[in-house]
């Protein structure tokens, strides 16, 4: 059975060219118009990726983003904009809102297959343990973050994110090198990624993010975990 993407796209030629590629690519896609449908539709069809222009009619694909996080049956599928909204500042805000990844339009057909491919990697590549810490515990088989015995929602980069880091305590990591490792394909996203999604997880693990404890800068260099003491 082929897996479900889900596509948010109002333009009738984008849509068909999404549509095309990721089937070519062995993806089934269901396209919507307008944001308000996406997660009826994502409630019929079981997606494993959505694909979320920003600027629709109904409800904005970021507002679609922030619904689909908010879910807890659909919080950890994976995200793609594909927009014509280019400005770093837009970047920022898509990945803060939990997006894996970032497309801007004109893009080419073979670039958004390749970067499907790649979230998907991401998502579903086997993580090989489960983490205790004094604050918060990853459980690799729910792919899941308890902090403070409460779940906390994480979309799956974010979990390998963590993952990685604690799996190394006290050993200090460039940007490029945690690109390497949990997004692996360098070329589609940049340094300031890493820097989003280390803010997003110090709020969520974090007692104060301003003053981190676990998920520590090192000037100049990158960043380490710092086993709690």
């Amino acid at each position: 059975m082929k897996q479900t993407v889900i596509a948010l796209e109002d333009d009738p030629d984008i849509a068909n060219l999404v549509r095309h590629h990721l089937q070519q690519a062995g993806y089934e896609v269901v396209v919507s118009a307008s944001g308000d449908a996406v997660l009826p539709l994502a409630r019929e069809n079981s997606p494993v990726l959505f694909v979320l222009d920003i600027m629709v009619p109904g409800i904005n694909g970021l507002d679609v983003c922030r619904q689909i996080r908010a879910s807890r049956d659909l919080a950890k599928t994976p995200i793609i904009f594909v927009t014509a909204k280019s400005a770093e500042e837009d970047r920022v805000k898509g990945l803060d809102l939990g997006a894996d990844d970032y497309i801007t339009k004109p893009f080419s057909p073979r670039e958004l297959v390749a970067r499907v491919r790649a979230v998907m990697r991401r998502f579903e590549q086997p993580i090989i343990s489960s983490i205790v810490t004094p604050d918060f515990e990853l459980d690799k088989d729910s792919m899941s973050l308890t902090v403070r015995g409460t779940l906390v929602e994480v979309t799956a980069t974010e979990f390998r994110l963590l993952h990685f880091l604690a799996s190394h305590p006290s050993r200090v990591f460039t940007r490029d090198q945690v690109l390497d490792a949990v997004w692996r394909d360098m070329s589609f996203v940049t340094p300031r990624s890493v820097d989003v999604y280390i803010r997003r997880l110090r709020e969520k693990i974090e007692r104060d993010p301003e003053d981190p404890q676990y998920l520590r800068t090192v000037r100049g260099a990158g960043y380490k975990f710092e086993v709690a003491k």
